[in-house]
């Protein structure tokens, strides 16, 4: 098999991905990516036959070396003595019940619950759908009362995520889902307006045929489930269809749409599962329902389904990178070998890993599913000298697709030769008309009859996240394009410091490498926010009829595009094919774009600094000090209160904040903590580690809602409320603010943080969201179908 471009292999290893490796993926004893390989392989072939696995451990090591790896979860646990599932995600089944079954297998809710947490706890992501259960104001027989509906259940187990650590120290993903004809459908779009509900989770809505069409005829919608309706809802003209479902309410189907779309324009959720589509294309549909997806969407899965991943690294077969030394092409014979060997792997890992749960591990069984992806597409593109959002790149991305297809098709079905077929195949079922694998060339067909295949599904288009860090040089992520050509990367180190570093994207450094002018780029090198929103939907048109599950891809979409262009996305979506589709807008609500500043190549390391020397007591003497008058707004109203911070001269005319406290005399109950406040955090200054304490403080959540202070300015120059998530977050916005105008005083938490320098043809762009669990800005966007922060480069549960 071809190996790199000599030039790509010469690139020094980047500060990310040596730390990412070693915090996230190195074991015990391991020193290098190549003592990773060594454990994956000879993991991943222990369950060959005896006399093989000498020779399947050299193959699939030449595999992992040539790029077909593992998702996170095989990397991290595979060959170790861990008790952690190597399956990224499942799919929960939640019936309507609260304990025990519903009648029809599904587990009652709080039993569904503790599964979920068993999964989560084991290090895989959760996806449910809720649709079964009963809507608010149903009646409840056995305790003769109402129901409260799915979305005080989803408070339950989004509480329950939250305080379940899963294996390898990461709080687990999860997707909820309801059905667009769900009674309380109109609760579950507009829930995440409410800040700090539903933290933990993604939501989609399951839209149909039936719902687009009425949308477009102008035609009511009745809101229905199988459920009772109380009294008080039957006065009001609940009714029961002659199907036996009741009829809670009906409303017109276009104002339910224009809901879920504004929901999605102002808020970034939910998201759109076509469920229609997920079902003709499915090639179990015969003998499976599917109603939800992993937690990232690129994966429909029936109850207890799982994600088996593994990504091939798309950079690593393109031969003559940006036509340096000759004419720039991709390698289709040594990636379609990469495909084949990753098939064996993957399906291997269904019998190496752990399961949390035995329904678990009895649908793997019967299925055998697994999901060979690539990333990198972006980057490959670009050093094929393609823009991404042309019909050329798209034209070769289609390629590259339908080469992994059929070099997965034709080894599952070699598998099937050797090691027999998945235990549900039924050859005219699974090849009936409308199912993918129809649509695949007649010899393949012909194959499937005669010897089965061993998987029943075989490809997945998945966020790469952290293992792209860590294996592929920082390359684009999954299908999408580059974010950004570089960015800083902030970390907190476990003294309590902040460290940063620069981040620099493949195919961008690849090319500086090898002679090329990053500060004029040619067109070709095209970041996912510079080209146009249809751009995006487009690419996965061309790949979508290539994969037999989904693509997991969020459309970054510019905050002035119009409401009824922004419609459009997801009726292009519907009419292509797509599975589904997720969008993120930056706004006043979920952020905007807050700067735009350039990067340099490193930043200088930092000389010992008296502002972190530890101070054994208050100096004495009189101090300089600031006074200040802060004004905020809780759900009780203004509040206002007086701060003091005192400031010990340093040399060349620098302060250091020292000491806080609260003027005596003032009204109101928070007196007594917002006094013991400021003695931790004079204590905290004194000690060095102040930023880190102020940092602290934002993290504090308050169950009676956001606080707003401040305000920041938009790029159109528009001044944007500014929310925290308690009053204590507020005060410790409020300190950074009064240290930092002072503009003699090094805070490293600072709110208000200078520019960096700069480096030619480089923007990175900063965007506000959701606060960030590693450098506390409020800062994660959705990007490439999972969390994402602008300002640290941290990736949420992905990879």
């Amino acid at each position: 098999m071809k190996r790199d471009a000599p030039a790509a292999l010469a690139l020094a290893v980047q500060p990310i991905t040596a730390d990412v490796l070693r915090e996230k993926y190195l074991k015990a004893g391991e020193a290098v990516e190549l003592d990773l390989f060594h454990r994956v392989a000879r993991a991943l072939a222990s369950v060959e036959a005896e006399d093989r696995r000498a020779e399947w451990e050299q193959r699939f090591l030449r595999n992992l070396e040539a790029g077909a790896i593992g998702a996170g979860r095989i990397m991290s646990a595979a060959g170790t003595s861990l008790s952690a599932t190597l399956i990224n995600c499942f799919v929960q089944p939640v019936g309507d019940c609260i304990q025990g079954d519903d009648g029809e297998g599904y587990p009652g809710i709080y039993e569904a619950l503790r599964e979920a947490a068993e999964t989560m706890r084991r290090g895989g992501g959760v996806g449910y759908d809720f649709s079964r259960i009963r809507p608010r104001g149903a009646v409840v027989n056995a305790t003769a009362s109402l129901a409260s509906g799915p979305c005080s259940y989803i408070d339950v187990f989004d509480h329950s995520c939250a305080t379940v650590e899963s294996a390898g120290a990461r709080r687990g993903a999860q997707m909820g889902v309801l059905r667009i004809d769900h009674p309380d459908v109109l609760e579950f779009i507009t829930a995440k307006r409410k800040p700090g509900r539903w933290n933990n989770f993604n939501v989609s809505v399951a839209v149909t045929d039936r719902f687009i069409q009425a949308v477009d005829a102008g035609e009511d919608w009745e809101l229905v489930h199988r459920a009772r309706p109380g009294a008080a809802l039957v006065s009001e003209g609940a009714h029961q269809r002659a199907d036996g479902l009741w009829v809670y309410r009906s409303l017109p189907a276009r104002q339910l749409w224009e809901t879920v779309m504004r929901s999605a324009y102002d808020f970034a959720e939910p998201g759109i599962l076509f469920t229609d589509t997920i079902h003709r294309d499915n090639n179990l549909r015969a003998c499976e329902q599917i109603a939800a997806t992993n937690p990232c969407g690129e994966q429909p899965l029936p109850p207890y389904g799982c994600c088996d991943l593994g990504p091939v690294i798309l950079p690593r077969f393109v031969r003559h990178p940006f036509g340096f030394e000759g004419a720039p092409e991709f390698d289709f014979a040594a990636f379609a070998e990469a495909v084949r060997v990753q098939v064996r792997a993957l399906d291997n890992v269904l019998d190496l890993t752990f399961w949390p749960l035995p329904q678990q591990r009895a649908e793997a069984m019967a299925k055998r599913r697994i999901g060979v992806g690539f990333t990198g597409l972006g980057n490959a593109l670009a050093m094929l000298r393609l823009r991404y959002d042309t019909p050329e790149g798209r034209e070769v991305a289609a390629r590259i697709a339908r080469c992994m297809r059929d070099a997965a098709y034709a080894a599952s079905v070699a598998l099937a030769r050797e090691k027999g077929a998945f235990p549900l195949f039924q050859a005219d079922d699974y090849l009936a008309p409308g199912t993918f694998a129809s649509r695949l060339d007649a010899p393949l067909q012909d194959d499937i009859r005669r010897y089965g295949i061993r998987n029943s599904h075989l490809l997945s288009i998945a966020p790469t996240g952290t293992v792209s860090l860590a294996f592929a040089d920082n390359a684009s992520n999954g299908i999408e394009p580059a974010f950004s050509w570089t960015y800083w990367r902030k970390k907190r180190e476990s003294d309590g410091s902040l460290s940063e570093y620069i981040v620099e994207d493949h195919a961008w450094r690849l090319y500086r490498a090898l002679g090329g002018d990053v500060a004029k780029l040619p067109e070709y090198f095209v970041s996912a926010l510079e080209m146009s929103p249809a751009g995006h939907v487009d690419m996965m048109q061309a790949v979508q009829p290539f994969v037999d599950t989904a693509i997991s891809k969020t459309v970054n979409v510019p905050a002035e595009i119009p409401f009824d262009e922004f419609q459009h996305l997801y009726r292009q979506a519907w009419q292509a094919g797509l599975k589904g589709l997720a969008t993120y807008r930056p706004n006043a609500i979920v952020g905007s774009v807050l700067d735009t500043k350039a990067t340099a190549a490193t930043p200088a390391a930092a000389a010992p600094d008296p502002m972190r020397a530890v101070i054994a007591s208050r100096p004495k003497g009189v101090l300089p000090a600031a006074a200040e008058k802060i004004e905020y707004w809780t759900q009780q109203g203004r509040q206002t209160l007086y701060l003091v911070v005192s400031f010990l001269p340093l040399p060349e005319g620098r302060e250091r904040a020292v000491e806080f406290f609260m003027p005596v005399g003032q009204n109101g109950e928070s007196q007594q903590w917002i006094t013991a406040s400021m003695r931790l955090l004079s204590l905290a200054a004194r000690g060095g580690f102040l930023d880190r304490a102020l940092a602290d403080m934002r993290k504090v959540a308050w169950d009676r809602g956001p606080v707003r202070l401040g305000t920041y300015r938009k790029a159109d120059g528009t001044q944007v409320p500014l929310w925290h998530d308690s009053e204590v977050a507020a005060i410790a916005y409020a300190i950074q603010n009064i240290i930092a105008q002072r503009g003699t005083v090094d805070l490293g938490a600072s709110a208000i943080e200078p520019d960096a320098p700069a480096v030619p043809g480089s923007p990175t762009t900063v965007m506000a969201g959701r606060k960030c669990p590693e450098c506390g800005a409020h800062a994660v966007i959705r990007k490439d179908g999972c969390d994402w922060c602008t300002q640290c480069g941290h990736t949420g549960a992905c990879g």
